[in-house]
């Protein structure tokens, strides 16, 4: 047999160090940044590539406010971690991305020696995860007591109701003459209007009965439903990834939410000049609803160019009853919510004047 000396080794394990700090920085989850004593990008691993939706090739070189408006008045902080050493913790900042979103992190700044000059070694913390399963877990909270209220207060008032509609028809078989009926059907009519009223304020009460579905198709029927409704001057712009599997859905129920958000969205436009509604779909990879993380998600943008959400309304939005519109119910966000709910998922929405998305997430791999 044939021995290898043993300091002998094979060509893979002479690794050169350099490359070898890449390949661990770049299979990083957390976002890292190098910046020189002059607060040029010196270096950018994958995960603050994706993160902060920059490239490498097009930034390196860069000074980091280009790169990141937001970081501009930290440059103090930065000049003086370089002179003494002394690392920083910036909490809590918000940065706008290219995309127009915008994230919250955390910033940890930290100098690095160098033989001739000191750089720094930046890392964002991502806090909107964080943010996203807590507020996730109190809208759920907030929904669940408002929804027992209104169970509560939606027995109270149907019982009377169904008293007051029974005793309309038995008082119509009295009258002799149609002039008098009518006022019966009025009180009927009512009682039954009424009913449906607090029936939707319930929410859907069907069970889901999923099928798999090609997401796009609903898109598509509803895109045609609110071309019919709308305006002529509202434009659609569709980005569909072709590569989405179908999903395990009930597609009358996604339909219904996802009908309601395009259908506030259309409203929210009567008074903009080129009104628009993008409808975008993705998939993204280890997304964490509540307190499971999924494999893969399904992703649905509903982007309308309106004025935006009223700041009062955003922490309510999806209660039943809030609606900013003197006209509205308030009920559709409400039912769009129970609906992806009840299919394991969530919607998310963030709004500016002029640009409101509404999220829809769903999981590709439901267990239902």
């Amino acid at each position: 047999m044939n021995f290898r000396p043993a300091d002998s080794r094979p060509s893979f394990f002479q690794v050169d160090s350099a490359a070898m700090n890449d390949y661990i920085l770049n299979n990083l989850s957390t976002a890292i940044l190098s910046l020189d004593h002059e607060l040029r990008l010196c270096y950018i691993n994958q995960a603050a590539e994706s993160l902060l939706e920059i490239s490498a090739k097009r930034s390196l070189g860069q000074v980091i406010s280009d790169l990141i408006p937001q970081t501009e008045p930290m440059q103090p902080i930065f000049f003086d971690a370089l002179q003494t050493g002394q690392p920083y913790t910036q909490r809590k900042t918000q940065i706008r991305l290219p995309s127009g979103t915008t994230i919250t992190t955390d910033i940890s700044i930290s100098p690095a020696s160098e033989a001739q000059w000191p750089r720094l070694l930046i890392e964002f913390h991502p806090l909107d995860r964080h943010l996203r399963i807590d507020r996730e877990a109190t809208l759920q909270e907030q929904h669940e007591a408002t929804r027992l209220m209104i169970r509560g207060l939606a027995h109270e008032i149907k019982n009377p109701l169904g008293g007051i509609r029974g005793a309309a028809q038995l008082l119509s078989q009295e009258f002799d003459t149609s002039e008098l009926a009518e006022y019966t059907n009025i009180i009927i009519e009512e009682t039954d209007r009424l009913t449906a009223l607090l029936d939707r304020l319930l929410g859907p009460r069907s069970i889901p009965s999923p099928v798999f579905t090609n997401i796009h198709e609903i898109l598509e029927r509803t895109r045609m439903l609110i071309e019919l409704e709308a305006d002529s001057d509202l434009k659609f712009h569709r980005d569909y990834d072709p590569s989405i599997p179908e999903i395990n859905i009930d597609p009358e129920m996604i339909m219904q939410a996802i009908l309601n958000i395009t259908r506030n969205a259309m409203q929210s436009l009567e008074d903009v000049t080129d009104p628009e509604i993008r409808l975008v779909t993705r998939t993204e990879r280890q997304f964490t609803i509540g307190s499971v993380r999924h494999r893969n998600v399904l992703r649905v943008d509903i982007i309308d160019n309106g004025p935006g959400i009223p700041e009062s309304l955003k922490e309510r939005l999806f209660f039943p009853m809030i609606s900013s519109r003197p006209d509205g119910t308030g009920l559709g966000l409400s039912v769009a919510h129970s609906i992806i709910h009840q299919h394991q998922g969530i919607i998310e929405y963030d709004s500016v004047p002029g640009r409101t998305r509404f999220t829809i997430i769903i999981p590709l791999e439901t267990n239902q």
